[in-house]
Parts: structure tokens; C-alpha cells; sequence
């Protein structure tokens, strides 16, 4: 399966210098909300195991915010020793978003 996965990756970045996409497919919750509920937890952290299992690069970055003001993630994956072209993409984000605070603590 990870063979099968590095070789999508491969072909799609002979096309593509990066690929985007979204770090969890929610923002966070409240400590302690989904502790009853492991599948919850793990499944928000299902959009970066692609890194883990292809072992390729990968990196997140705050995109904005939520209708909460909780922070929304964007994670940009990078061919094999693609670490500059990566961290390029993620520090154009940073540019375009602007200074990002963080949230007052509840």
C-alpha cells in the first residue's frame, strides 16, 4: 500500500510542486470533548497520515479561522527532498494570511 501511494504522489508531483490540503477535516474541540470517543480523535488526524505512510514531506500552517475563532489548517504534502519548495508554499500562506495571534485562552 505504501509503495502504491509514493507512486500517486510521484506521478502527481511530475505535474504539481506541492500539493494543499485541508490538516483535520474539523477544527478543534474542547479538551476532554471526544475523549469517550477514540474514532473522533483519531479521525482527525486521518489527512496527515499520508506523510507518515509515504514518508514524504509535509507541513501545516493556520490558514484562518473558524466561525468560533478557532484555527483552520492548511497542509501542503512535497515530493521527496522537496523540503524547500514545501516550505516556500507554506511561507507564502504566512504571507498572504498576515500575522496570525493566538486565541486568548478560554
Amino acid at each position: 500500500m505504501r509503495t502504491l501511494l509514493r507512486d500517486d504522489f510521484a506521478a502527481a508531483f511530475e505535474r504539481v510542486d506541492v500539493i494543499a490540503g485541508p490538516t483535520t477535516p474539523a477544527t478543534a474541540f474542547a479538551l476532554g470533548e471526544k475523549t469517550d470517543d477514540p474514532l473522533a480523535m483519531y479521525l482527525q488526524d486521518v489527512f496527515t497520515v499520508t506523510a507518515n505512510l509515504t514518508g514524504l514531506p509535509a507541513v501545516s500552517v493556520p490558514c484562518g479561522r473558524d466561525d468560533t475563532g478557532l484555527p483552520i489548517g492548511l497542509q501542503f504534502h512535497g515530493p521527496a527532498l522537496g523540503e524547500r519548495k514545501l516550505l516556500q508554499a507554506a511561507r507564502l500562506v504566512e504571507k498572504l494570511r498576515g500575522p496570525f495571534e493566538m486565541a486568548p485562552a478560554a
